[in-house]
């Protein structure tokens, strides 16, 4: 069995927005450090300077993360592929670290970011022997350069695209502005990932701050699977994939009951026409509509199996970062839990290799 950590991260550095042109230099985030001694709300004295705006940079720890500079930002990619087996991890799939917030507002700095971005981490990637795979950036606020993204991202072995789950200030995601990029993604086989991020500049400025919670990151991922589902991009887009990542799985029986309840309703006005009411609870919804979620192993397993999500799965470690998702030894835990029989080997396997090589396009080996 392949091991495929489904969420993984890389920090960015100076070398990231060295792919810039000559004419975009300005664009590149600046590091801003508070004096010693001082530090921000959130706790941290170092911050991006972007397009006048401040944004935390997150300058990590080896103890605290379990993991090293070189690795971290791959520094050198070879130090990753032997710290991935030591942890018994085949395939690396990276998310970034620093867009995880809006950095701007801007078309033009945006696509530039997001360009230098692709090409620094594809090349890094092209290093390791297929075992580190990328999700794109896109630069959502040029719809034309997002689909320049699409293509060189297909072109240059990404194994997805990464998508916020509110956007261009407060799109969501089954809003028909961003359907450009689902066909063409989909068309070409890309997945896209709804990674837990604010994408919105003017609520960005709340990751930092200790009071904001699950709100400006992690909730719109769920919204942004009942607006594809109330949308019916599924059906609009038959061969799309879609991953929602670093939320957990919990929302999901919300979004369940949410996701029938509508649906009875609009079978009882429909009903007269129809000559019956379709009240079936399928508990393949998920599978049915090519997404995937990734669980974090202090969730109710079990629960979230019968609600039919065993092909809809997926594992990530959040490598390289140290909040509430970070978990090194997520892998092992689940694969320990198939050794005492708590978890069929069935189940394990789909988790850890085939539900994640079907979201993100992965050769089976």
């Amino acid at each position: 069995m392949r091991v495929v950590d489904a969420d993984s991260h890389v920090d960015e550095n100076e070398e990231t927005w060295s792919y810039l042109d000559d004419s975009e230099r300005w664009f590149a985030p600046h590091t801003v450090v508070l004096a010693k001694g001082e530090v921000s709300s959130g706790g941290s004295r170092y911050w991006h300077f972007v397009d006048g705006l401040l944004r935390e940079r997150r300058i990590r720890d080896d103890k605290r993360t379990g993991t090293t500079l070189e690795t971290r930002e791959l520094l050198d990619v070879s130090a990753r592929l032997r710290h991935m087996d030591q942890l018994g991890v085949d395939i690396h799939v990276i998310y970034p670290t620093a867009f995880l917030t809006a950095l701007t507002s801007r078309p033009d700095v945006d696509a530039g970011l997001c360009r230098s971005y692709n090409r620094w981490l594809s090349r890094k990637c092209a290093e390791s022997g297929g075992r580190l795979r990328w999700v794109a950036m896109i630069p959502y606020l040029n719809m034309k350069a997002a689909l320049d993204e699409v293509e060189y991202a297909v072109e240059h072995g990404a194994a997805g695209v990464m998508k916020k789950g509110l956007e261009c200030g407060f799109r969501v995601a089954g809003d028909p502005y961003f359907y450009p990029v689902y066909d063409r993604a989909s068309e070409l086989g890309l997945a896209v990932c709804i990674h837990a991020a604010s994408g919105d500049p003017a609520v960005s400025y709340l990751v930092s701050k200790p009071f904001a919670g699950m709100f400006p990151q992690v909730m719109p991922v769920a919204a942004a699977c009942s607006s594809l589902l109330a949308a019916r991009v599924p059906q609009l887009f038959p061969k799309l994939r879609v991953g929602f990542i670093e939320a957990g799985a919990s929302w999901v029986p919300y979004i369940l009951d949410d996701y029938w309840a509508r649906h009875d309703r609009q079978s009882v006005n429909d009903m007269m026409a129809r000559g019956s009411l379709d009240t079936n609870r399928r508990t393949d919804l998920f599978k049915g509509s090519r997404f995937y979620v990734a669980y974090q192993v202090q969730e109710d397993l079990q629960y979230l199996l019968d609600l039919g999500l065993e092909d809809s799965l997926v594992i990530g470690t959040d490598y390289s970062h140290a909040d509430q998702s970070a978990d090194l030894n997520m892998l092992g835990t689940v694969k320990e839990r198939a050794r005492r029989g708590e978890v069929s080997e069935t189940v394990v396997r789909k988790m850890l290799d085939e539900n994640p090589s079907r979201l993100y396009g992965l050769a089976q080996q």
